[in-house]
């Protein structure tokens, strides 16, 4: 594949279509950022070369045009000598060296073509770059946070983790329906003698209490009455 086709790719690339289909999208991002990166080499080598062979071509013109302008002035000088046959022959080399000076003009002029379409494409694809590696860490904090909570989700909804739970919650049942069966041999249970005098003595802790009250409320209310 072309620097230039390869480019256009990218260029015209919708990253999140690519994210959608790729099943690594962390590998997928740093790939395409090594490949801007990469394209981005290869299209400044491609554009100092062609900038070196300017310059050649640029040099190659005035030394032409100045081969030119040196049989113009032979020519003349031959017609100043009256040798028109030198200055008809100094005539068709000056005609000759400037043929090849437009040939080499238009070699330039479509290299200036070139260098302006290689600027553009450099301009486009550092900022597609740019843009990439800004959204690169988001991109992948996003796909590392979506895929953890699709592990959790595909988790709750696995047949294995069914099961489990199926199984805890039987293991729960079970262990009611043990609590209760030690629960049951209480009920009906005969109180012991310590039992009912336990109560007693409660009971009777119970009454002192109440009648030390009823006299404290009885006394503070002949106190407010005696004033």
């Amino acid at each position: 594949m072309g620097i230039f086709s390869r480019f256009a790719d990218i260029v015209n690339a919708n990253i999140n279509a690519l994210l959608d289909k790729a099943e690594d999208p962390e590998k997928l991002i740093r790939l395409i950022v090594q490949e801007m990166e990469d394209t981005l080499v290869e299209v400044r080598t491609s554009s100092a070369r062609t900038i070196a062979e300017k310059k050649d071509i640029s040099r190659r013109i005035e030394v032409v045009a100045a081969e030119a302008e040196e049989w113009e002035r032979k020519a003349e000088l031959a017609i100043a000598k009256g040798r028109e046959d030198l200055a008809k022959a100094a005539l068709m080399e000056r005609n000759n060296a400037q043929e090849v000076a437009d040939e080499l003009q238009k070699e330039l002029d479509k290299l200036e073509q070139v260098l302006a379409k290689l600027s553009t494409e450099i301009s486009q694809l550092q900022e597609k770059l740019n843009d990439a590696k800004a959204r690169q860490k988001a991109l992948i904090m996003r796909h590392k946070t979506t895929s953890s909570r699709l592990k959790v989700k595909q988790s709750l909804y696995d047949s294995s983790a069914g099961d489990a739970v199926t199984r805890f919650e039987r293991f729960e049942r079970k262990l009611d329906e043990l609590e209760s069966e030690v629960e049951s041999f209480d009920l009906g249970k005969n109180r012991s003698l310590a039992d009912e005098i336990d109560d007693l003595e409660k009971e009777e802790e119970i009454d002192q209490q109440l009648a030390e009250l009823k006299a404290r409320v009885s006394g503070n209310k002949k106190s407010k009455k005696e004033q």
